[in-house]
């Protein structure tokens, strides 16, 4: 059937919600004894995976409804019961292959054991990738797998050098795959999560990380569920064009914002900024269209080839947290600030410290320092900085750790304080 002989109308804008009617232009003659109509109309429901051979033909009157379904290739007809025997029905084929998904493994608690079924602490790192895939249901009719084990540790241990490795398997495989999964420790999930949001542009594919609570042993093991929602969810067609994405506890977060608030329940996260949607019954549900986190900066990191643990040529720049508290003592500041680029402070409240200390802050001039905060919620607004404080930076809405490595690839890119606190204005801070 020839191109040119299908038009396609729209019955609604909305790309995710909108139907298509199809009307196919039938060449035969009609025949007057079977009164067989010379259009046949195929009325398709969101039809994002479904595509239609261009060399099919139609010789018979009858009305298919193909329904999107990432599980199936299988395609569906149904036949009126009125069409003469001397017609023939045919298919119309839906070809659109199975999602291909690429599977990083680093390790953490949902690749651990523990010492009894009972234990949920003191437990190590033991399970590679196919271990894991080989917990969670059959997820043959929802994509296509491969995996990599680029570590197997526990994610405070991830070093700067396993970092970029994650960053290196991940760019590798956003041209060759529909979706990435990386597993991970819950404890630094959020930091890797932000800093791949930061420097990675991921377009269309979904790159969603994943972890556990529990080590795998545990009766109640929280990790086989959370892998297999992990790969459904990167599977989907709905994930494109949102970025970074974390699966846990039936929860789908943006990677930009997510933070670990609970060091032991199974809801661990809080995403007050960053929640989007859940996953119920093998069914994703989202509350908003594809969007990305408002404000992110991109940084675009130069690999160094001869040595694959530079970026730019260069290490990280090194850049600390210091924690503020009652009577904290400004000389602090002085024991740090000759052997770090930068530093983070979490504040009390939305930006108080003592005098003394602010004193000290402002006092050094061209070292950036951050003001973050210690609470889990909440902001640093601009108007809470210290006076004349050229060199002081409001986080906005990024806690110290976030605001460790958004400090640090500023300074990896030679960034200005102006252009700094700019690049910090993205998350109302600067």
């Amino acid at each position: 059937m020839p191109n040119d002989s299908i038009e396609i109308k729209t019955i609604c804008s909305d790309v995710e919600n909108s139907q298509f009617t199809l009307t196919v232009n039938n060449e035969e003659e009609n025949n007057s004894d079977d009164n067989i109509n010379s259009k046949t109309r195929t009325r398709i429901n969101n039809p994002i995976n479904s595509t239609i051979s261009s060399d099919s033909t139609l010789s018979s009157t009858s009305t298919s409804t193909i329904t999107n379904n990432n599980t199936s290739n299988i395609p569906t007809s149904q036949h009126s019961d009125t069409i003469s025997n001397n017609i023939r029905s045919r298919y119309i084929h839906n070809y659109h292959q199975l999602p291909r998904i690429k599977i990083l493994g680093t390790g953490g608690t949902i690749a651990s054991k523990g010492g009894s079924s009972s234990a949920t602490a003191g437990y190590h790192v033991d399970l590679t990738i196919q271990d894991m895939l080989d917990a969670i249901p059959d997820i043959s009719q929802i994509c296509e797998i491969e995996y990599e084990q680029l570590c197997n540790v526990d994610s405070k241990d991830i070093s700067e050098s396993q970092l970029l490795s994650i960053y290196n398997g991940i760019s590798s495989a956003l041209q060759k795959f529909d979706g990435i999964v990386i597993t991970h420790g819950t404890d630094t999930l959020s930091e890797t999560a932000f800093f791949i949001e930061s420097t990675i542009d991921s377009g269309d594919v979904p790159i969603v990380f994943v972890g556990s609570m529990r080590p795998s042993t545990s009766v109640s093991a929280d990790g086989p569920m959370n892998l297999y929602q992990a790969i459904c969810i990167a599977s989907s067609w709905k994930s494109k064009g949102r970025g970074v994405l974390v699966s846990l506890n039936d929860q789908i977060s943006a990677g930009y914002y997510i933070t670990k608030t609970n060091a032991n329940s199974l809801d661990s996260f809080n995403v007050r900024q960053g929640y989007l949607g859940n996953f119920v019954n093998n069914e994703i549900h989202y509350y908003y269209p594809p969007v990305k986190p408002q404000g992110v900066h991109k940084f675009k990191l130069k690999l160094n080839h001869d040595n694959k643990d530079k970026y730019n040529g260069n290490k990280l720049p090194l850049v600390c947290i210091l924690y503020g508290h009652q009577t904290m003592d400004p000389e602090i500041i002085d024991l740090v600030k000759d052997h770090y680029d930068g530093i983070v402070i979490a504040t009390m409240g939305a930006g108080s410290l003592p005098d003394e200390v602010n004193d000290k802050c402002v006092s050094l001039f061209n070292k950036p320092i951050v003001y973050s905060k210690r609470s889990m919620d909440g902001m640093i607004p601009i108007a809470n900085l210290p006076k004349n404080g050229n060199n002081v930076i409001a986080s906005g809405y990024l806690n110290p750790e976030k605001s460790r490595i958004l400090l640090q690839l500023c300074l990896l890119s030679n960034y200005s304080l102006d252009e700094i606190k700019c690049v910090f204005n993205g998350v109302y801070g600067g």
